[in-house]
């Protein structure tokens, strides 16, 4: 069961971005009236992953265009995360949960060695979360495997939906 539910105001968060500098979501809220949508993933190692964000990449004009700012976090070498940054040309932010601390707080799946199955060692599961501007909660998703992860075609279908459907 997710530790908040659809309207809830979900926590802050300060972590370092590959670029070197922070990123403090509070500040991302009070700085502009957006939504985010922020996006936990697997890792450098995950094609599935680099494919999705370079999807991501691909389709910032309609997230801009939708006033939605684009964050993604994973558990990750800093140096890896690096390289996929600038070989991929991302220009979101690309956070770095060092301590696992987004993941607990917003419940992410998290598989270690007690998991089922041997999946790359220990790591966080894909997880998506829209927020309105006021870090209310619009969206959730968690995976428990690499696989049915929303499409970025889906997101947009998710959030016209949400946007149309708004109290």
């Amino acid at each position: 069961m997710p530790k908040f539910k659809l309207n809830d105001e979900v926590p802050t968060f300060t972590l370092p971005r590959v670029s070197g500098d922070e990123f403090n979501f509070s500040n991302a809220l009070e700085n502009n009236d957006s939504w985010h949508l922020i996006i936990y993933f697997r890792g450098s190692w995950c094609p599935a992953c680099m494919g999705e964000l370079d999807e991501l990449e691909e389709s910032k004009g309609y997230f801009e265009k939708q006033n939605i700012q684009l964050t993604t976090i994973t558990h990750d070498d800093k140096d890896e995360l690096t390289k996929v940054v600038n070989e991929h040309g991302f220009s979101f932010p690309v956070l770095i949960d060092e301590n696992f601390e987004f993941l607990e707080s917003y419940d992410v799946h998290y598989h270690n060695e007690s998991a089922p199955y041997e999946d790359h060692g220990a790591h966080g599961e894909p997880a998506y979360f829209l927020t309105d501007e006021n870090g209310k909660l619009l969206y959730q998703q968690r995976q428990t495997s690499p696989f049915g992860r929303p499409h970025p075609n889906e997101l947009r279908k998710i959030i016209k939906y949400i946007k149309n459907n708004l109290k």
